[in-house]
């Protein structure tokens, strides 16, 4: 049996595969069920932003508020399948695409052993911003860089 302590640090790894996807476990909470007996629509952008997280954490060493320079300029999700206390979800994260002062984010929340069960896809956008101009500005030059190795290869 998996203590609570080791079942939060192994939620917190992010792998990667050849095709450059990226993916965290994601515990189902029951404070995340609604009184329909499913996981509410609002939590599904909570996993995906606890996956984000642990890429930036992983890949960006970026592990305080004061680290991320980004904001959310869009963000969607395609609820396809409920999720229920019992599933156990993998939540899988590619880098989309990258422009002047954004990126992307496309997201799959999946059966943890059979990712041919998909509850939700989603995309978000991210700019970077300079909360002390308040306003966006480029990606920086090393963040890019580092974003397009990490997109998936074609």
């Amino acid at each position: 049996m998996t203590s609570r302590k080791n079942r939060g640090a192994a939620r917190k790894v992010m792998r990667m595969n050849k095709s450059r996807t990226f993916s965290t476990n994601i515990d189902v909470r029951f404070r995340d069920m609604d009184a329909l007996g499913h996981v509410n629509h609002a939590v599904f952008f909570t996993y995906f932003e606890e996956g984000r997280k642990i890429f930036f954490q992983n890949h960006f060493e970026i592990s305080s508020p004061a680290g991320f320079g980004l904001i959310i300029a869009h963000i969607s999700c395609d609820y396809l399948k409920p999720i229920k206390l019992t599933d156990r979800l993998k939540l899988y994260i590619t880098v989309g695409s990258i422009k002047n002062k954004s990126f992307s984010f496309n997201y799959k929340l999946a059966d943890r052993k059979d990712d041919s069960v998909v509850f939700a896809t989603g995309v978000s956008v991210q700019v970077c911003y300079d909360f002390s101009l308040n306003k966006s500005v480029p990606v920086p030059a090393e963040f890019k860089e580092k974003l397009v190795n990490l997109q998936p290869r074609q």
